[in-house]
């Protein structure tokens, strides 16, 4: 049951994020009445990091590790994704002052545009399908390694993925389109790379089950991602000088996304905590009854 609830997870994950995506860029997500990308941005930043510290960290924690070992693993997590992050830069030849650069007209379409295209290689289409497939396949075996932990981690770490993925596909679908005249293609392009979420879901489920008492680090190793994109990545796309009710909205959108980590870290508790009663219950009336034998 377990692999099933992982797969359909990771597919939710992989390919609802990028249909989201070009959901949102249909109904305008760079233009000024449409979806503020920032907004998504804060919301993506606020998921994860709730994820990490709230539910990740602490059931790692759980398991009597000594802490300095988990910190240990933190740190080299965080340290490791910042490696990974320059090697990609560095083999894309990706430079970050030309984002900036492109947002310097002003704040309407090119901003928000600038701020959701920022994470997206400009190594062509197929750079861009690559380094989004590789980044997919990790995102599943991290949505794995929550649901082996506990059901509601991975149902919670599954909404962080899908939350943080959303402005990176619309980042990739920009730049397909602007490789292709298809839309269709790019985002049926897009699509298969999030199916690769699907294959790591799998692969982590089998590794995770092999080195089960490695539970732990890779939870640990799950946080140090979300941590280091929310921090790295995310939040400082949203570091800009804005008006006093820009920065309240993305304030408000930040703690929407915790809220909402919340929320269903809340109903998928209460709902295993019923399946769990339930299961005692049975269990302590068949013991009666074979007593009463």
């Amino acid at each position: 049951m377990n692999l099933l609830l992982i797969l359909a997870a990771t597919l939710v994950a992989g390919i609802g994020s990028v249909w989201i995506a070009a959901l949102l860029m249909r109904v305008g997500v760079r233009s000024g009445g449409g979806v503020n990308a920032q907004h998504l941005l804060s919301l993506a930043a606020g998921a994860l990091l709730a994820t990490a510290f709230m539910h990740l960290l602490p059931e790692a924690f759980e398991s009597g590790i000594a802490p300095a070992m988990l910190f240990a693993t933190l740190l080299f997590g965080v340290v490791f994704f910042f490696l990974l992050d320059k090697a990609e830069l560095w083999h894309h030849g990706h430079e970050h002052h030309a984002d900036a650069h492109s947002d310097a007209p002003g704040h309407g379409h090119g901003h928000d545009h600038g701020h959701v295209h920022a994470h997206a290689p400009r190594g062509g289409s197929w750079a861009v399908l690559t380094g989004d497939s590789v980044h997919c396949f990790g995102d599943g075996i991290l949505i794995a390694s929550a649901f082996i932990a506990d059901v509601r981690l991975g149902l919670v770490a599954a909404l962080a993925v899908l939350a943080h993925e959303v402005p990176h596909h619309i980042g990739d679908l920009v730049v397909l389109r602007q490789s292709s005249p298809n839309p269709r293609a790019a985002l049926v392009k897009v699509s298969l790379a999030g199916t690769m979420t699907a294959l790591g879901g799998l692969v982590g489920w089998w590794l995770v089950d092999q080195l089960h008492g490695w539970l732990p680090y890779f939870l640990v190793l799950a946080s140090s991602s979300f941590v280091y994109v929310a921090l790295a990545d995310l939040i400082p796309q949203l570091q800009k000088q804005l008006p006093a009710r820009q920065t309240v909205a993305q304030v408000a959108w930040l703690a929407v996304g915790i809220l909402l980590v919340t929320l269903v870290s809340r109903l998928a508790h209460g709902d295993h905590d019923h399946a769990h009663g339930h299961d005692h219950d049975a269990a302590h009336a068949e013991e009666a009854h074979d007593h009463k034998h």
